[in-house]
């Protein structure tokens, strides 16, 4: 079936950055769909997919800084980002709420991602009219 003018996207994010072409791959998605005239209704990032939305990722210099990439376009298109909260603490990645939840000394999610439940892709799968897995490999 060929998209339509209305077509509305939940894109899914498994794999790592730096580990994984699936954050690449979807931000290049998202860009040629927005593109197209489609909607980006969220981004879900589940499993190490949660690792994109760290504000202590440092990447190499000379290399694309793929969660600085995610947040700048997740800010500038008005998309929400959402990290899954069982993923994101099984990780290591809180935002200040879980910080204080289990009285962490710091937190180290990146703006403007948050951190919600499975919720959030079951409304994205509602919402949208379509859903697009981005896995990371093997």
């Amino acid at each position: 079936m060929a998209a339509t003018d209305r077509d509305s996207f939940t894109l899914v994010i498994t794999g790592a950055p730096y580990a994984s072409q699936a954050p690449q791959t979807a931000l290049a998605f998202a860009r040629a769909a927005l593109e197209a005239g489609h909607r980006i209704d969220r981004v879900f990032l589940y499993g190490e997919g949660v690792h994109l939305a760290s504000a202590l990722s440092t990447p190499p210099s000379d290399e694309t800084h793929w969660p600085r990439e995610w947040a700048s376009f997740l800010q500038a298109q008005e998309i929400p980002g959402i990290a899954c909260i069982a993923s994101a603490l099984r990780r290591g990645l809180v935002d200040e709420s879980e910080q204080r939840r289990y009285e962490l000394s710091s937190h180290n999610l990146l703006s403007p991602f948050q951190i919600a439940g499975l919720g959030e892709w079951v409304e994205g799968r509602i919402k949208s009219t379509r859903t697009l897995y981005f896995h990371g490999g093997s």
